[in-house]
């Protein structure tokens, strides 16, 4: 009996050798992985951030790890993926095929799209296109000061009560992107808009959480009646609904008159008929999606960091007003370029970006072609995790790099300090953020606007503040009440 166990031991032992995953040679390091399971039963789906940082202090800034069957690659500190996103930016401009995420988007859309002509002429086009609507110029300034003024104008109607922030900031940046894409806005109890926002939250959550994990790594699972499948019906809700609203522009647009990024695309399909253009209302359909669930999450996150921070240390809180009050003494509104005027304002807003970790890990990347990174051989197609959180913490980059002090953004003398390479809340290369430039307005306009007219208090009967952030796709506060006083001065 114990020769049998003895030999089934063994077997097992050799069983586990030869069907582990395998790393190629001169792979990056990392973590034994289990057959089939890869490190799966280590890696917390809800937030792996600690995980990754226990491997690089253990492996280095570029380690292995596997997802199921899927090697991976995570980057971290400046310097790895300055090399990956800058230095090798085309290597490295890839996007993973095969996942939950391309299989939801049918392979399409400026985002998720993989690095090819395809991609490339929509990328190219679709930046082109914002910067003529205004990004960094008054058209897109007088649109976010439209907007603001109806947020103004309800928050005077509720000073001195407790309002849920998170809605709040949702709405006006889901307005503001809006604008940009369809040239309207909706009123915030509108019932379509409400609907359409929550079908893009609920997929994007499932396509940030375990059932996707669980796609992702067993492929064997996906001919289940499991809850995954809710993505894709969630999918043709938000195709359905986007595509009615493309349709009213087809109803109202004349050709060469674009009023928004719509109808700039209409307008290059026109041009485009006849030289087997990548351009197709499919991919419209998908770019307006793209653009709305990026443009709506990540600004309102960094607002929600923003005035957690400003109401719990009110001295901050102070200090930007003071600096706002003398800049725009005399003026009745403030524009962009005011932004110049104020380098304290300037160094709460980036300290907030690099707090705050929007988009922690990016969105995933992938090689285009066999490669090396930090001297190690990184087979083309290889799964890659920018890990942006590491650079925008790293010990040596920051003078405070684990606390909210503005003051990583100042010198001696108070002046607003260029950031170093390791500010990479927008990513960096050819995949960083298409909407920086409007999410740098928005958050100078917005924040300045709501500071001058009023004073954020934090409720007394809130409790103590959790900083502790949820993590997702992108990365937020925890919900949280403001209580809003109109200011004197």
């Amino acid at each position: 009996m114990f020769v049998s166990l003895l030999l089934l031991f063994v077997c097992f032992c050799f069983f586990l050798v030869q069907f582990r995953s395998r790393r190629p040679k001169n792979f990056p390091p990392g973590p034994t992985a289990l057959p089939f399971l890869g490190n799966v039963l280590n890696l917390n789906v809800d937030n792996p951030l600690k995980y990754f940082e226990t491997l690089r202090r253990t492996y280095g800034n570029v380690y292995s790890l596997y997802i199921g069957h899927r090697p991976a690659v995570v980057v971290s500190g400046t310097k790895a993926l300055k090399e990956a996103l800058v230095n090798k930016a085309v290597d490295f401009a890839g996007r993973p095929q095969d996942m939950y995420f391309n299989a939801i988007v049918e392979d399409r859309g400026v985002v998720i799209a993989d690095y090819g002509h395809k991609w490339k002429e929509h990328r190219r086009f679709s930046l082109m296109t914002m910067r003529n609507f205004g990004l960094g110029k008054q058209s897109m300034e007088q649109r976010i000061l439209e907007e603001l003024q109806i947020t103004i104008s309800d928050l005077k109607k509720n000073t001195g009560k407790s309002l849920k922030a998170q809605v709040m900031f949702h709405n006006m940046a889901s307005n503001v992107i809006c604008l940009v894409i369809f040239g309207k806005r909706f009123d915030y109890e509108d019932e379509f808009m409400k609907k359409y926002v929550a079908s893009i939250t609920e997929v994007t959550k499932l396509m940030n959480g375990p059932w996707a994990f669980l796609y992702d790594s067993f492929h064997w699972v996906r001919s289940l009646p499991l809850p995954f499948n809710k993505g894709f019906q969630i999918m043709k809700t938000i195709k359905s609904m986007t595509s009615s609203l493309i349709n009213e522009h087809k109803m109202t647009r004349v050709p060469g008159e674009p009023r928004d990024f719509v109808d700039c695309y209409l307008d290059e399909m026109d041009k485009r008929a006849d030289d087997g253009t990548s351009f197709s209302p499919e991919e419209l359909l998908y770019t307006c999606v793209n653009l709305h669930a990026a443009g709506t999450d990540t600004t309102s996150n960094t607002l929600l960091t923003a005035f957690l921070y400003l109401m719990t240390k009110p001295h901050i809180q102070e200090r930007c007003q003071q600096e706002i009050d003398r800049v725009l003494e005399g003026k009745d509104s403030v524009t962009f370029e005011d932004r110049h005027n104020m380098p304290y304002v300037q160094a709460v807003i980036h300290e907030v970006q690099r707090i705050g970790d929007v988009v922690p890990l990016s969105v995933f990347h992938a090689t285009t072609k066999d490669t090396e990174l930090m001297g190690y051989s990184i087979p083309k197609g290889t799964l890659i995790i920018p890990n942006l959180s590491s650079a925008l913490s790293e010990e040596g980059q920051w003078k405070f790099p684990h606390e909210f002090n503005p003051e990583n953004f100042l010198n001696d003398k108070g002046e607003f300090v260029k950031p170093p390479d390791a500010f990479l809340p927008f990513s960096a290369g050819p995949r960083f953020c298409l909407g920086e430039g409007l999410a740098r307005m928005e958050l100078f306009l917005i924040l300045v606007n709501l500071l001058r007219k009023f004073r954020f208090i934090w409720p007394e009967d809130a409790g103590e503040p959790d900083y502790e952030l949820e993590f997702g796709i992108t990365v937020a506060p925890k919900p949280y009440n403001m209580k809003v006083e109109l200011r004197t001065t």
